[in-house]
């Protein structure tokens, strides 16, 4: 009787098993060192944006090793943007002091995209800020708060916010006038196509240089919505890359 070649099937996958997994944790342990030596990362929560609601993101940042922080808007982002990006700007100085770095990454949820901008473009923030990452902000505003006008509420119920995210927002023309992506800032946005509350999504990106990803542009089958984009894995995969200064390859069976 011939031998079994079912030893040596077994062992031939036992050692492509363990090549693979060595290739992902030499990997995990590269973007890991990256991390190490990073910028402290700021993620700057929303419009109604409680801190544990970023909870999530955060911790995965922390698990690959980066220095993490949430910054919650002041009155939970309902004012004025420019006075969030102020209370950003001396937030930001506290923590440079506090750890000593140079400069800072950014993570922007939605509002907190705009707030960041403005910080980046207005109040000095090109000199403090490394890399600049949106989730699904509304960079050119979103029809769903000019709808709320539409729906017999006035001009977004009052909130100041609301009124300047509504898309021909004079806050919007100051945010947009000139260069997208000013100063030596690394710049980079995050969208999908599910996004229920930025109309038009493509109303999320950036232009000038500024490197835009499309969830469903890598994963057409993944479904992300608005607040899905700090919890989804595949989104994360892509923010992890971009402040590791990796090309950007998102996966799709992240979890």
């Amino acid at each position: 009787m011939a031998p079994s070649s079912a030893p040596a099937t077994s062992a031939r996958a036992s050692a492509a098993s363990c090549a693979a997994a060595a290739v992902r944790a030499l990997a995990s342990s590269s973007f890991c060192a990256a991390a190490a030596a990073a910028d402290p990362v700021i993620v700057v929560g929303g419009l109604s944006g409680i801190s544990i609601a970023y909870e999530p993101i955060a911790a995965r940042l922390r698990a690959d090793g980066y220095r993490v922080s949430i910054f919650q808007l002041p009155n939970l982002g309902l004012g004025d943007i420019r006075e969030s990006a102020r209370a950003l700007s001396s937030y930001v100085d506290r923590l440079r002091a506090a750890t000593g770095a140079a400069r800072v990454d950014l993570v922007g949820h939605s509002e907190g995209g705009l707030v960041s901008r403005w910080y980046v473009k207005y109040l000095g923030g090109a000199a403090t800020v490394d890399q600049y990452v949106s989730l699904g902000s509304p960079q050119y505003g979103t029809y769903v708060a000019n709808l709320v006008a539409v729906l017999g509420l006035g001009s977004c119920a009052g909130v100041i916010a609301c009124q300047q995210m509504t898309i021909g927002s004079s806050f919007l023309a100051d945010l947009n006038a000139g260069d997208d992506t000013p100063g030596p800032v690394r710049w980079a946005t995050v969208r999908t196509w599910q996004d229920e509350l930025v109309r038009p999504v493509d109303n999320a990106l950036l232009a000038d240089g500024a490197t835009n990803i499309l969830v469903q542009a890598w994963c057409p089958l993944r479904v992300v919505g608005h607040l899905g984009l700090v919890l989804d894995g595949t989104t994360y995969t892509a923010v992890r890359q971009v402040l590791a200064g990796a090309p950007v390859q998102p996966n799709c069976f992240a979890v």
